[in-house]
């Protein structure tokens, strides 16, 4: 089997895997897997409403996905992703409360510039660190996501004016010219949540693929993410495109942010824990293996497994239960050389019958 069909193969097995063992975990716990999945996909394709929730989760899922994709190709592991998209988020919010008569195409560009700094900024400085001090970029990225936590939360309690908050814990809404809803989406799906987000999402998946592999700055990424050394031994810088790489990821979980805040929830509220999304996001990437292209059709599982998990209730099955499928997924995915070497047996198996 070619490597572009491994490609192509192992996350597809993956997911047949990770479905089978939650579907044998599912067994042993005395549920039905079939009738659990069959209400699963029921529910996630059966209403147009649905079809729009799922195109909704998409949006940010994509873009903090190919913030992920970009740090990875540059060798760095960013679990940063939820506190970079929360910055985004709150950044842009406060921004979208503080000027709600701006006319609307500009107040939903500043939103955009404004989260992807906030994002961008909150990237930069774990890239620095590593580049000048060599410090984990895990450590320093999980760090970060408690610090953009707590502090995120401080300021929507005690920063934001009065008017521009509902309760001590929750803003008010953003005003319609700062939504990223529009009432043709609406009325196409039945009034979901579908927003233009999901445009910004497959535009910024042409953009990264274009700048991975089609541009210098793409190449020294790549080449970085290789090997350091010998790239700084062929002329190019590796702490710029350390730096580099950790912007353009922040920047793309900053507007990952942004969509979910002013799409999905059109405000900003003080949060528990890190963004799920942010988590949700490495995983997408994870099972596209970090492919632009594919990172659309995984969003769109994940996606699918979201909208659809209530409907495992029909047959008696918690839904948190589609988490152990995904993890199950990941894990498979996280495994991949022992499907690879499985394929490459198989192959040299079939020519050495012949």
């Amino acid at each position: 089997m070619s490597k572009k069909a491994q490609k192509i193969a192992v996350p597809v097995i993956s997911v047949l895997l990770g479905f089978l063992l939650g579907a044998i975990i599912m067994f042993i716990f005395g549920y039905d897997p079939i009738w659990g999945y069959e209400g699963l996909f029921q529910v996630a394709f059966g209403s147009l409403k649905n079809w729009g929730e799922i195109l909704r989760s998409m949006g940010p899922l994509i873009l903090i996905a190919l913030g992920f994709t970009v740090a990875s190709r540059a060798g760095f592991f960013n679990i940063g992703l939820s506190g970079q998209a929360l910055a985004g988020w709150i950044s842009s919010t406060w921004f979208a409360l503080s000027h709600p008569n701006m006319s609307r195409p500009l107040l939903i560009i500043l939103t955009i510039l404004i989260g992807m700094l906030a994002g961008g900024i909150a990237g930069a400085i774990p890239g620095v660190l590593r580049a000048y001090l060599g410090t984990s970029e895990v450590i320093v990225t999980i760090m970060m996501n408690y610090i953009i936590l707590y502090i995120g939360n401080a300021v929507i309690q005690n920063a934001f004016a009065k008017n521009l908050k509902q309760s001590i814990d929750s803003s008010i809404q953003v005003s319609q010219n700062a939504s990223f809803r529009t009432e043709w989406l609406s009325q196409l799906t039945n009034n979901s949540r579908l927003n233009i987000g999901i445009f910004f999402a497959i535009v910024g998946i042409f953009l990264i693929w274009f700048l991975l592999n089609k541009t210098t700055l793409g190449f020294e990424i790549r080449s970085v993410g290789l090997n350091p050394n010998a790239s700084e031994y062929a002329g190019m810088s590796a702490k710029r495109t350390i730096i580099l790489s950790m912007v353009i990821s922040g920047a793309l979980a900053g507007l990952g942010g942004v969509v979910e805040g002013l799409g999905t929830f059109e405000n900003v509220f003080v949060q528990s824990s890190s963004l799920a999304i942010g988590f949700d996001g490495m995983a997408v990437s994870l099972l596209a293996a970090n492919n632009p292209i594919g990172i659309f059709f995984s969003a769109f599982l994940f996606g699918v497994l979201n909208i659809g998990s209530p409907g495992m209730n029909i047959a008696g099955i918690p839904p948190e239960l589609v988490k152990v499928v995904t993890a199950s997924i990941i894990f498979f995915v996280g495994a991949h050389y022992l499907i690879e070497r499985y394929m490459i047996r198989s192959k040299k198996t079939v020519k050495g019958g012949k």
